[in-house]
């Protein structure tokens, strides 16, 4: 499936690939690449509160201030937090990264081999093979709770939305 115009890039239309979800459904498994490139699967984290952040790449002004928020606020919001990140990046230049700025609790993974994700999540560009930014809130039971896909892709998500969600799942004020 095909939705056009959903995200931009400075104004320009773009075209997410696969179906979108929606609050309230039961958040898809997907495979993607570690930082060794053995596989992992979402499946791995059940029972865990979920916040997971795809982005163009981590390599960008944006996506950088927002894996250092995320490794420091969503991941201290609970021990039954898992803060996951997903890029079409390779995962060496994931590992890279995530060792020369101290990102010690996002978990960070490539979705580059197959897209799996991109297309699960309906958040694959179709014009330049990167996700959209989008966070997505998943509970202990992995029923999607929020989801922002972010219009612009050059913008920041709603930090401040993304977290109030993130404790409200887990309970927390």
């Amino acid at each position: 499936m095909e939705r056009k115009g959903v995200v931009t890039v400075k104004g320009g239309p773009l075209t997410l690939l696969g179906d979108a979800i929606k609050v309230g459904q039961k958040a898809p498994d997907f495979k993607v690449i570690t930082h060794d490139l053995a596989g992992a699967a979402f499946s791995e984290f059940k029972g865990k509160i979920k916040l997971i952040a795809s982005v163009p790449s981590l390599d960008t002004p944006v996506c950088d201030t927002e894996i250092k928020r995320f490794n420091d606020e969503a991941a201290a919001v609970s021990k039954d937090v898992v803060v996951i990140f997903i890029s079409m990046d390779l995962p060496f230049a994931q590992k890279r990264f995530c060792d020369a700025f101290d990102i010690d609790r996002v978990k960070t993974f490539s979705d580059h081999r197959d897209a799996d994700f991109g297309l699960k999540y309906g958040v694959l560009i179709k014009e330049l093979r990167l996700l959209a930014r989008a966070v997505f809130v998943i509970d202990k039971e992995d029923n999607v709770k929020y989801i922002e896909c972010v219009k612009e892709l050059t913008s920041p998500p709603n930090y401040d939305a993304a977290l109030k969600a993130l404790k409200e799942t887990a309970g927390k004020k």
